[in-house]
């Protein structure tokens, strides 16, 4: 754990074969990351720009452009997996997640299906699934972590797609302690998205001289509160998207600003850098609930209505994941 004094995990959002085999290796053995995670965005890059791959797309050709990809995706899982496997043992990390087919995201059983025979297929405890919180999602969240498989419960935005996770994983711990009393509950976490919401709304804040590059932050502390109200020995919040554009801010912006206890951030190598070349302090939770609500009030009042603007971002992230995957695919035939 990247700061075991306030149980806060750093993860690298990022995974490539020859990145795996190398840098990765160096960031856990000194301790600056301690897992890793991917999407289709991710596998887009790596398996379309990395020669890294060249001689096991050979190997597969003939063969149906998803069983390509799920092939060049489970080597990778399985080799971060293996990597990562002694730290899991040895504390509560060490994880790497692997999304299920966006284009399943309105499906429950088939994303329950597709989830249990990634993580079966895969072979290590060390592996989160990935499901996104739509309502056929919350389905499937619920129905993997009662099977005893990790859950990263992904493309979070508001604080009512958290509550139905929270609700999902709060009823598959029910079960499993039905059971077995005793069980070792799965891990799962909450994946908050940061960063969106400052890009979408800045340039419109800026002119209403309102205060900027603070929704996302605002809006993930809020998640956080309500993550840790439940109070969950098996769920934590995750960070995601807390990389910046730009140079407005500094890089390690979104994780400085949400340096929790309890809590993981998952951000991209450069930003990683960034934050571990200076001085770092826990941040303190100094706003309550209702110092967080006010400022959100205030936003409506000036014309920004955040459950539109969660829709919005909710949409436009399925939609980038489905089209990476839809590329993904085309350019596998």
């Amino acid at each position: 754990m990247y700061m075991n004094n306030i149980g806060f995990s750093l993860w690298c959002d990022f995974v490539e074969r020859s990145f795996l085999e190398g840098e990765f290796k160096e960031l856990l053995e000194k301790n600056i990351v301690n897992a890793a995670t991917s999407n289709p965005s991710i596998f887009k890059s790596a398996f379309l720009t990395s020669e890294a791959y060249a001689n096991d797309k050979a190997l597969l050709k003939g063969k149906s452009p998803k069983e390509i990809y799920e092939s060049l995706a489970i080597s990778d899982i399985k080799l971060a997996a293996s990597t990562l496997l002694p730290l899991y043992e040895k504390e509560d990390d060490g994880f790497i997640s692997i999304e299920v087919d966006p284009f399943l995201c309105d499906d429950a059983q088939a994303t329950i299906e597709e989830g249990k025979r990634l993580y079966s297929t895969i072979g290590f405890p060390n592996v989160m699934i990935k499901v996104p919180a739509t309502q056929a999602g919350f389905i499937a969240m619920e129905a993997l972590l009662s099977d005893g498989i990790n859950v990263n419960a992904t493309l979070i935005f508001s604080v009512a797609q958290a509550k139905e996770c929270l609700n999902s994983f709060q009823k598959a711990n029910e079960k499993l302690i039905e059971k077995n009393p005793n069980v070792k509950l799965p891990k799962a976490v909450i994946s908050v998205f940061v960063s969106r919401f400052d890009r979408k709304l800045d340039d419109m804040l800026k002119k209403l001289d309102f205060a900027t590059s603070r929704v996302g932050i605002m809006n993930a502390m809020q998640i956080y509160h309500l993550v840790e109200s439940y109070q969950l020995p098996n769920v934590r919040t995750l960070f995601a998207s807390t990389g910046v554009k730009g140079d407005e801010l500094r890089p390690d912006y979104y994780i400085r600003e949400l340096l929790f206890k309890n809590s993981i951030n998952t951000a991209p190598l450069p930003t990683i850098e960034a934050f571990i070349e200076n001085e770092k302090m826990p941040k303190e939770i100094v706003l309550r609930e209702d110092e967080i609500k006010n400022f959100f009030d205030s936003l409506l009042a000036n014309g920004v209505d955040m459950e539109v603007v969660c829709d919005a971002l909710m949409e436009e992230g399925l939609g980038a994941f489905k089209e990476a995957f839809r590329e993904i695919l085309e350019a596998l035939k």
